[in-house]
């Protein structure tokens, strides 16, 4: 009986679905698309919420989280400097920070560093709102180079300054500077190559194969254009001018479709894109994206409008569900299910489901201003406000 109880174990044991912990080494997570591929991560919480397992101060900004290597990181500014912090990811014990003078630029927001921190093996890279690329070591912190990008090619800053998160593409890094794009060397800095000096836009560079063509797509300012990785060569294009000239929210792909989102009462749509000449499938106002970016899943997109949680189908723009009091808020995906950080701080996990919004678990994590995206690495969910409270949050289950 014994030895029959153990193979019956054995048996459950390798049929039952396994979790499965992930890095997040960069902006918007391992395919640049806003979903985790970890599994077995607790959705159900009790009233008071998650376990709190650290929390930290980085100062304001809007920066999410990179977390690889047992470590996380993030930016933050005070007294007009910008800082880059790294914690052990489990401890929340600083190992690093490195920092640089950086105006804090609060222009109808609260101000300080915008992009996410990239990881690429031993180094992390980062942007900041001047359009200063660095390159970090990932565990001591020192800089291996820094370049003054936007001041190098002499390009246009934009309105809010650059907001734009390192791609890291082979051998190349893609940053949204100058007209469409330029690309730097990863080992030293060199630029490689340039597309123009006319103020770039806020959007991170998002990377697609293009007929066997490895390809970024990018808002600029009034378009939105795909470029080859290797030399910068426009692919396409198609016009998208909104007001104030802001197209913060990263284009999302699926397959030879795109689907570009704005604020301002603009709205989205969907273009099919046919050699040279993107189509378009349709436009409406059901989707507009004032800075952070939707996520595709299983036919349907899931995003803000404006200040409302919604669903809409992929293929027609319909409106299938909407919260309008999330906010402005953020969200990502793993394991079928939504993790939405609202504006005032309530975390929220539900299905990710065209039915309705049937939240698992809600609890307030934060308060004051909540815009940045939070991040589920290893078990562990990362939230941040403006101000630059950071939480760490246990979700493994045990």
């Amino acid at each position: 009986m014994t030895f029959a109880r153990g193979v019956l174990a054995l048996t459950l044991i390798a049929l039952w679905p396994q979790a499965r912990a992930n890095d997040w080494p960069r902006w918007r997570g391992p395919d640049a698309n806003g979903i985790s591929k970890e599994t077995g991560w607790k959705a159900e919480w009790p009233a008071e919420g998650p376990k709190q397992l650290w929390k930290a101060k980085v100062g304001t900004g809007f920066a999410s989280f990179a977390v690889a290597n047992g470590r996380v990181y993030t930016m933050g500014n005070t007294a007009d400097t910008d800082s880059v912090f790294c914690f052990d990811a489990a401890t929340g014990r600083e190992l690093w920070k490195q920092s640089y003078p950086c105006p804090l630029e609060p222009k109808n927001h609260e101000g300080g560093p915008v992009a996410t921190p990239s990881v690429d093996g031993d180094r992390v890279y980062t942007c900041s709102k001047q359009g200063e690329v660095f390159c970090l070591d990932a565990a001591k912190g020192t800089v291996v180079w820094s370049k003054k990008v936007a001041e190098e090619i002499g390009a246009k800053k934009p309105t809010w300054s650059y907001a734009s998160s390192v791609l890291v593409e082979g051998d190349l890094l893609i940053v949204n500077e100058g007209s469409e794009g330029t690309a730097l060397n990863k080992a030293d800095g060199k630029v490689v190559w340039c597309n123009g000096k006319d103020m770039a836009n806020y959007s991170t560079p998002v990377p697609f194969d293009a007929g066997g063509k490895r390809a970024v797509a990018l808002f600029t300012k009034d378009h939105i254009a795909a470029v080859t990785v290797a030399d910068g060569k426009e692919l396409w294009r198609y016009p998208w001018k909104t007001d104030y000239d802001i197209n913060a929210a990263d284009p999302v792909l699926s397959g030879d479709e795109v689907l570009v989102s704005s604020g301002y009462n603009h709205g989205a749509a969907l273009l099919k894109v046919a050699g040279d000449k993107p189509e378009l499938v349709w436009q409406n106002k059901n989707m507009r994206n004032h800075f952070n970016s939707c996520v595709l899943w299983q036919s349907h997109l899931y995003g803000v409008d404006e200040k409302e949680l919604r669903c809409l189908t992929w293929a027609t723009g319909e409106v299938k569900w909407g919260d309008p009091k999330f906010g402005k808020g953020s969200l990502i995906l793993a394991d079928g299910k939504i993790i939405g950080l609202g504006e005032k701080g309530e975390l929220v996990v539900a299905e990710a489901s065209p039915k309705e919004l049937k939240p698992i678990s809600r609890a307030q994590v934060l308060g004051g201003k909540c815009w940045t995206t939070p991040v589920l690495a290893n078990g562990r969910i990362y939230c941040r406000n403006a101000g630059g409270d950071v939480v760490c949050l246990d979700v493994t289950g045990r």
